[in-house]
């Protein structure tokens, strides 16, 4: 997928900022006029002729009044740095492409790779106890040999916690804000997330000079359960942030794992429930995690692999089956729904074409919907 044009960039942001277009309107409009500035190119009989377009979205639009917000936002971005990652760009996450309800764009400061081969998220609560202080600490310990990309929320508590570990331990991480980048929540973490740049950085979907509204946070959320293969929760109540990042990831077919905590205490309620009504696995260690989710050290993993990289052809197999096995060399281990965005096919034809390679025993199927080759 070639980079956007940067009229076409401009043309996108327009359109989130056209009143009354939301983000399924916004890819309607593009899918159906072939393109963010072909949109304001339209004219009204065309645009009102669009599925979930009515008439005040199709006025607001030929009104094209939103342009220059748009170019001014981008002229900000540009001057301050800020990095712009749009769903239909080859730089947006891999993992949030198929995903229903992901941004339209993502705004990114830092050194980070988003498709990083294995990300985890960490959640927790802000009023975290020096046992969620340690656990949280080992976690990010346990994890640096499996080179993985951390993910939080930059908030109180787990989330600066994480960080600060990964920075510690020289693990990447990057923090999803529910601001824009340019109004660090809360300050006190300024530091930390300056530091973060070297190895991570930020990420949100809010433009710049966006303030961290109470209905931003939930948003927030879903996007570092779609950016994490896993999430643990460290420490959380019975209600809070932590438990509705749970419930995307669980919506999007992600691994969750919860830390077990003492009974009666208010910071692990919410982690035993989890564990309880089975909506999470509970967490015993990083490496039992690793094993669960088919994950190997550096070395085994190397050496693993060297067999199937050797491999230069699939001869025998359909071109669909062709390509999924190349794309499983490529990536190592994929889950079905990129692996179904990647290859263009039909989410059921894609199931039943892995259900029949697994039993000619190319690939194996892994938690989390995921799948690998043998």
């Amino acid at each position: 997928m070639s980079e956007l044009t940067e009229q076409e960039k401009i043309c996108t942001l327009a359109l989130i900022h056209t009143p009354g277009v939301g983000a399924v309107t916004v890819r309607q409009l593009i899918s159906h006029c072939g393109g963010a500035e072909k949109v304001f190119q339209a004219d009204y009989r065309k645009l009102i002729h669009i599925p979930g377009v009515g008439e005040k979205v199709v006025r607001a639009i030929l009104k094209k009044e939103a342009l220059d917000l748009a170019q001014t936002e981008y002229n900000s971005c540009t001057s301050t740095g800020t990095n712009l990652h749009f769903f239909t760009d080859s730089t947006y996450p891999t993992r949030l492409k198929p995903l229903y309800d992901s941004p339209i764009v993502l705004y990114s400061r830092g050194s980070f790779d988003f498709n990083a081969g294995r990300t985890v998220g960490i959640v927790g609560t802000r009023r975290v106890s020096d046992y969620g202080k340690s656990v949280t600490e080992t976690i990010i310990k346990e994890l640096e040999p499996y080179n993985t990309l951390v993910v939080s929320g930059l908030a109180f508590g787990v989330d600066i916690t994480a960080h600060r570990a990964c920075l510690k331990y020289n693990l990447p991480t990057i923090g999803v804000m529910a601001s824009g980048l340019d109004v660090i929540y809360p300050s006190s973490h300024m530091r930390t997330a300056t530091e973060m740049m070297e190895n991570g950085g930020l990420v949100t979907e809010n433009a710049l000079a966006t303030k961290p509204d109470f209905m931003r946070f939930p948003a927030r959320n879903r996007i570092i359960a779609g950016l994490s293969d896993v999430t643990v929760v460290v420490e959380s109540a019975r209600k809070g942030g932590s438990l509705i990042t749970v419930e995307f990831a669980q919506n999007y077919h992600r691994d969750v794992y919860a830390v077990p905590g003492m009974l009666g205490s208010v910071h692990s309620e919410g982690c035993n429930f989890l564990i309880r009504d089975n909506k999470a696995s509970i967490f015993t260690s990083v490496e039992d995690m690793a094993t669960a989710m088919s994950w190997q050290l550096h070395a085994e993993e190397t050496k693993s692999l060297a067999p199937v990289q050797m491999q230069t052809s699939f001869e025998g197999f359909t071109q669909d089956e062709g390509q999924v096995l190349s794309l499983l060399r490529q990536k190592g281990t994929m889950q079905i729904d990129e692996l179904a965005w990647q290859s263009g096919l039909h989410l059921n034809k894609l199931a039943a074409l892995l259900l029949n390679l697994e039993f000619q025993g190319m690939v194996r199927s892994m938690p989390g919907k995921k799948y690998g080759l043998i």
